[in-house]
């Protein structure tokens, strides 16, 4: 297996597709014709260029990797690794759902309760409470004649 040199080049993330397929078959420990296959299958999905040639990021290397070890160290078949895939991005995208809803919610009392501060400073100084007092009426109604 080789080596990544440098990292990668300027401005590119793990999501950035920059490797050819046979960097990426090596960087996997895969023959390229096994990324294709797992391609085709819908296991791991590369960027494309232009020509239609397929580049792999470093997100794609680590799922080959992962989709190598569910297979050979787990005995998982292909159908069920596709499905561990769908399910671990389905987790992914409701996890990272939650995260923007919780944000939301904060920036919401944030701003009711900035909302209830404003009405409370806008309240009249000069008023002066009156002394509340209770007092008992008993009420009988008159009996019709």
């Amino acid at each position: 297996m080789i080596e990544v040199f440098g990292g990668l080049p300027h401005g590119a993330d793990e999501e950035t597709p920059v490797f050819v397929i046979s960097v990426a078959a090596q960087l996997s420990g895969l023959h390229a014709q096994t990324l294709r296959s797992y391609d085709r299958l819908g296991l791991v999905s590369p960027g494309r260029t232009s020509g239609g040639g397929r580049r792999y990021s470093m997100r794609d290397i680590a799922l080959l990797r992962e989709v190598q070890r569910l297979s050979q160290e787990e005995g998982v078949n292909l159908a069920g690794i596709k499905r561990i895939i769908e399910l671990e991005n389905q987790v992914e995208a409701l996890q990272s759902r939650v995260n923007e809803l919780t944000e939301e919610l904060a920036a919401a009392y944030a701003a009711a309760e900035q909302a209830a501060a404003a009405v409370h400073r806008s309240y009249r100084k000069d008023l002066v409470p009156l002394k509340q007092e209770t007092a008992l009426v008993v009420w009988k109604p008159r009996r019709k004649r």
